[in-house]
């Protein structure tokens, strides 16, 4: 049967000051949608699986500490659908805990990995794309397929997905994965969009929990052996405690470099890739945030609970999450973000953003 885990680990330290240790971005209702009170990109993903997958066949992946939070605001999800991490131990195992959940619940089970980070659209090309990958693996349990979204610019901010061959019977949707490569410098990006072979790495998959399994036992034997302590404990009185001494141990990398990487030169597993043409942005921060919302003539932008005033302002970006009705006003400012809650306020230039990361590291433990 088809299921579906949406990862929701991240720090977002890039969407600071809003972003924080006990509210990460995932969790933050900042998502405009008219005619609707915002939400959260979590919330988001969770609506994106309709008429994907069955509600009671969803799961989110999120750490230990954020399961009341998710529970409140994603009432849909109960404990059993919601796998807490103890703590983050990196995209490999929070794909393999579910691999190892699914594989002891289904030992057919196929499920799609999906992000908390994006805005996509339209609804009907992303299922249509998710539908071509569960039918690709449901074929043939060996392959593992990932998403590559059609580009629009030659973005050196995120790896690249090379098309090799078509895969008969999918409508040239569909190819063999030739080759992946990580973030390209300028010049490198550009020659990737004009060949029109690549695709972006959106980090979105679908598995064989039981071959997901097998693949992590042959490629990273340390991973699986503490997975697999985890799964002969699950729905046994002994899970949760086997959970917290177990997974903390489990060696921090990425799905990428464990599993996929090594599985494109494994004769046991074939690696796929299906085109998934949609508007896709990556909320990690504040300017692609502002990409969320309506500018004005000027390209100022704003949110939030306060009122923003711009006079003489180009590119400018605020957002207000303090007590409603606070303001903020700019005079004579061009390509400044201004991020204002009770706690904390940022100003920096958008050309910078990348930089926050840096000063989060220097901001007190009480801020983060």
């Amino acid at each position: 049967m088809r299921y579906a885990m949406i990862m929701a680990g991240g720090a977002g330290t890039r969407l600071w000051p809003m972003s924080r240790r006990e509210m990460p971005k995932q969790l933050i209702p900042f998502i405009a949608r008219e005619g609707r009170t915002p939400c959260s990109l979590l919330e988001l993903a969770a609506e994106r699986l309709d008429g994907v997958v069955p509600a009671d066949r969803r799961y989110i992946c999120t750490a230990e500490r954020y399961r009341a939070i998710v529970r409140e605001r994603l009432s849909a999800f109960d404990d059993e659908h919601i796998l807490g991490e103890p703590e983050g131990r990196d995209t490999v195992n929070a794909v393999g805990l579910t691999a190892a959940v699914l594989e002891r619940l289904d030992p057919d089970a196929v499920f799609a990995v999906l992000t908390a980070d994006h805005v996509i659209e339209p609804q009907e090309v992303f299922r249509e794309a998710m539908d071509t990958g569960f039918r690709l693996v449901e074929r043939d349990e060996s392959r593992l397929v990932t998403f590559a979204i059609t580009p629009t610019r030659p973005e050196t901010g995120y790896g690249y997905v090379r098309r090799g061959r078509a895969i008969e019977g999918f409508g040239g949707r569909a190819f063999v994965v030739r080759e992946f490569k990580e973030k390209p410098d300028a010049d490198t990006a550009r020659r990737y969009v004009e060949s029109m072979e690549y695709g972006w790495n959106s980090g979105m998959f679908v598995f064989h929990a039981a071959h997901f399994m097998r693949l992590l036992d042959r490629h990273r034997p340390e991973s699986a052996a503490g997975l697999r302590e985890i799964q002969a404990a699950w729905g046994t009185p002994h899970r949760a405690r086997t959970l917290a001494e177990v997974y903390p141990r489990l060696p921090k990398v990425s799905v990428d470099y464990a599993i996929m990487e090594p599985a494109s030169r494994d004769a046991a597993a074939t690696v796929c890739t299906v085109d998934m043409p949609v508007r896709w942005l990556d909320v990690g921060s504040w300017p692609s945030f502002a990409e969320t919302l309506a500018p004005d003539a000027n390209g100022n932008r704003a949110a939030g609970t306060g009122q923003a005033i711009f006079h003489e302002c180009r590119g400018s970006t605020v957002v207000t999450g303090g007590r409603p009705g606070h303001t903020v006003a700019l005079l004579g400012c061009e390509g400044l973000i201004v991020v204002q809650t009770d706690e904390a306020t940022l100003v920096m230039p958008a050309a910078r953003a990348q930089e926050l990361k840096d000063l989060h590291g220097k901001v007190g433990e009480g801020l983060r």
